[in-house]
């Protein structure tokens, strides 16, 4: 690793604020998705790590657009380039899948769309110095690290941060949509209600397991008029997760923050770089990288569930009507969401538990989709793609439902044929 100049801690809070919020007109889209990678014949059966390398090799000698990635648990990731237009962004994340799905396929391997594995417990197949500092760093705090990192899967979107303050979509305002609409958005795509078979109480576990990390650098910035402030705070005061080096373990020194590493330079003195490193080790709900990153959807069934979401998210965000109209749905649920932070407050504990269920999240699901509905047109979205959001609607949201439910329904369904089976034999 090549050696670079320290830099004072005021030129860091500096580069942050100067980073962390790119705004102006909405015009840049893309997603993050990943799925469980599983033997196509029997999703029960562990894939060794031997198959997910070979299959890894093959996937990225294929020309695609998106960047391949794995996940410790050996999850597949897609993402996409940044796009100019929601069908631009379809269109080339759909070509790549194209070409992913037969050559996995090809060697006796499926992709499944779950938030959380719903199969195995939490088993690392990378040796990376991240992940195994990662692991070291949230073993501290419990099992929910391990089963974050190797268990879960999402749908990840990106989006312009908006208008700068005092317009029609002020940054403030932009930022508070994102942590209200992101339980709305938790409840109505929540798709992991199993963990190793079992109901776990939850329609999104993963939205339970993210809940339990450390909060230092999991829970929301606290909402404040000037996001770019609260955001550099949150930064620097974060616990630093590693400290690379080019060889040997990147364990950090357990409580060592950012801030402290700067003013103390120990054990080495921290870099631009080193901080840039730092934000990636940082999972809020919503993470400002320039965009907005919304990390709260669960992974999606089906080989085009994950377009849904991102159709609904960017014509809520990106369309001024449908922003206008979601920012009053969504603004009364602060109060439910009360001072603490996501997804550690009521109102995300209750889309992650009842998910549209429950009422007043449901109120404001029905009005965020119609709203959606109506300006995916505007956005040029294809009929296929308003389609599938309108298929969704009816079957999920208009009924008070989310995925998670048919997993339930199954599944309940399974145990009382097995019960059926043994009272008649």
């Amino acid at each position: 690793m090549p050696v670079r100049p320290a830099i004072s801690e005021a030129e860091l809070e500096a580069h942050l604020r100067g980073i962390c919020f790119k705004t102006g007109p909405p015009r840049r889209i893309g997603v993050e998705i990943e799925w469980l990678v599983h033997d196509a014949r029997n999703p029960r059966c562990p894939v060794t790590p031997h198959r997910l390398d070979e299959a890894a090799t093959a996937l990225r000698a294929l020309p695609l657009t998106s960047l391949l990635t794995f996940e410790p648990g050996g999850q597949l990731e897609l993402s996409s380039l940044p796009a100019t237009s929601l069908t631009e962004c379809i269109a080339a994340v759909t070509a790549d899948l194209a070409l992913v799905r037969p050559a996995l396929l090809a060697r006796g391997l499926g992709m499944a769309g779950h938030g959380h594995n719903p199969w195995h417990p939490p088993r690392r197949v990378l040796d990376q110095p991240r992940y195994n500092a990662m692991e070291a760093y949230f073993d501290r705090w419990g099992s929910a690290g391990r089963s974050m990192m190797c268990a879960t899967a999402s749908v990840q979107v990106c989006l312009d941060a908006g208008y700068e303050e005092p317009g029609p979509l002020g940054l403030g305002r932009r930022w508070l949509l994102a942590h209200l609409l992101g339980a709305v958005l938790t409840a109505a795509f929540a798709n992991s209600p199993t963990s190793e078979g079992c109901p776990t109480g939850y329609r999104s576990t993963r939205q339970v397991v993210w809940s339990q990390l450390d909060p230092d650098r999991t829970l929301a910035p606290p909402q404040a008029a000037d996001p770019r402030e609260a955001w550099t705070r949150y930064v620097l005061d974060a616990p630093v997760m590693c400290i690379r080096t080019e060889e040997g373990s990147w364990d950090a020194p357990p409580g060592l923050t950012f801030r402290e590493w700067v003013r103390t330079g120990s054990p080495r003195p921290p870099t631009r770089e080193d901080l840039d490193y730092h934000v990636t080790t940082l999972f809020p709900p919503v993470r400002p990288r320039g965009h907005l990153e919304l990390r709260m959807i669960d992974a999606q069934s089906g080989e085009a569930g994950w377009v849904v979401p991102l159709a609904v998210t960017a014509a809520l965000f990106d369309d001024p009507e449908a922003s206008e109209r979601a920012y009053r749905l969504v603004k009364p649920l602060a109060e439910t969401a009360g001072a603490r932070p996501a997804p550690r407050n009521p109102l995300w504990r209750r889309a992650a538990r009842w998910a549209l269920t429950d009422p007043e999240l449901h109120a404001a699901a029905v009005g965020c989709f119609a709203a959606a509905q109506e300006a995916l047109p505007r956005l040029g979205a294809s009929p296929e793609v308003r389609a599938a959001v309108a298929e969704f609607t009816e079957r999920y949201v208009a009924r008070g439902r989310c995925p998670a439910d048919d997993h339930l329904d199954a599944l309940h369904a399974a145990e009382g044929a097995l019960v059926l089976g043994k009272e008649s034999t």
